[in-house]
């Protein structure tokens, strides 16, 4: 997992994130639930998990999608199966809204947030400075249609 989320950063385009945190903060950081790892026979070529937005308990449904495949397998649907079960698995542990903040140069995963039901809802301008340079960030979310809908 840590290694393929090297390779995303490495990217200039997953994150502003410069490297890796360790096993601990990544745990801390994610919900205990909802964590998806795509296989290729033994081998992890993606994962996908939820980090709160927030602390107050108004927003516990609320959630921020990470979703990362090794390079030599973007393209070949595993994105797209690991958002899948993660939306399922989302829904199952009450989580009524799932939200990411994407890079506009990374239209490859606007695409596959598109077309898992995600809807852009904002851009956000100059939102933090990735070296030298300002980065904007475009804001999507997907509002489930089983939880939180009464």
């Amino acid at each position: 997992m840590k290694a393929i989320y090297e390779e995303g950063l490495a990217t200039g385009n997953a994150s502003f994130q410069t490297g890796a945190p360790s096993w601990a903060e990544w745990d801390n950081a994610h919900l205990a639930h909802s964590r998806m790892v795509a296989l290729d026979g033994d081998t992890v070529i993606g994962w996908a998990a939820l980090t709160p937005v927030s602390g107050r308990c108004v927003y516990a449904g609320v959630a921020e999608v990470s979703v990362y495949i090794a390079s030599g397998s973007r393209g070949q649907g595993v994105g797209k199966a690991l958002l899948r079960a993660l939306i399922s698995e989302s829904e199952a542990n009450g989580i009524w809204t799932l939200q990411a903040g994407i890079f506009p140069e990374n239209t490859a995963s606007i695409c596959l947030h598109e077309g898992a039901g995600f809807r852009q809802i904002g851009r956000r301008e100059r939102i933090g400075r990735m070296g030298d340079r300002w980065r904007d960030t475009v804001l999507l979310e997907r509002r489930s249609q089983v939880v939180g809908v009464d």
